[in-house]
């Protein structure tokens, strides 16, 4: 009788504005599908805001990458060829010419904190969405339209996320997830974290994300 996949909890801690991100996470569910036979887990999207205090304009992704990192146009060109071949090898389609802007993203993990209720599918289906709009064809993820474009592709309801747009629900349990991870020890994006004790860093090629899979769940 073979054995049973071991069930495992992770969290994926990300932001939407965060190119390895989206390629983080589908390289992870990759992995997931590749371990099937091993492990069973559910994802919990978590918020982490890379730029927190974005002003309502955005910032044209070039000037805000020199101004916080330093780096020429010609770098950062080649860094973003460097993800699209990254994206590409584990399904994720990335923009030629990037994101354009680098905006506001606390609406969005707000609509994902609700999603979250709605079930692992909802939330998963949301992220998604949003990371296909941003990196994918360059859209304002700040903007509500965009927003609710994507709660629409993920088949939620567009009503309630509208409502949630016009107010400030899940502000304080947003900011107090984030508060909590930050005091955990997470200050850079994307964060895998297992069973709450196990960390895994940045967007790792699948056969990473496998082998730590695999290791944990014959461990825990």
């Amino acid at each position: 009788m073979s054995a049973q996949p071991t069930p495992l909890k992770i969290d994926f801690v990300s932001d939407i504005a965060c190119p390895w991100c989206a390629v983080g996470l589908a390289s992870l569910q990759q992995a997931l599908k590749n371990s099937a036979d091993a492990v069973q887990a559910t994802i919990h999207f978590q918020p982490f805001e890379l730029n927190p205090d974005m002003p309502p304009e955005g910032e044209d992704v070039d000037e805000h990458l020199a101004r916080k990192y330093g780096g020429s146009p010609a770098q950062f060109a080649q860094t973003r060829a460097a993800i699209r071949e990254r994206g590409a090898a584990v399904g994720f389609s990335f923009r030629p010419e990037g994101r354009g802007r680098i905006v506001n993203t606390f609406n969005a993990h707000r609509l994902l904190h609700w999603a979250g209720l709605e079930g692992e599918v909802a939330q998963t289906a949301l992220k998604r969405a949003l990371l296909e709009a941003y990196h994918g064809r360059g859209e304002r993820v700040d903007h509500d339209e965009v927003l609710l474009a994507a709660v629409a592709t993920a088949g939620l309801d567009m009503a309630r996320a509208g409502e949630i747009l016009a107010g400030d629900e899940f502000a304080a349990e947003v900011r107090e997830a984030e508060a909590m991870w930050q005091r955990a020890g997470i200050h850079s994006v994307p964060a895998v974290v297992i069973n709450e004790r196990h960390l895994i860093s940045g967007g790792q090629p699948p056969e990473v994300f496998e082998q730590a899979l695999r290791r944990i769940a014959q461990t825990d």
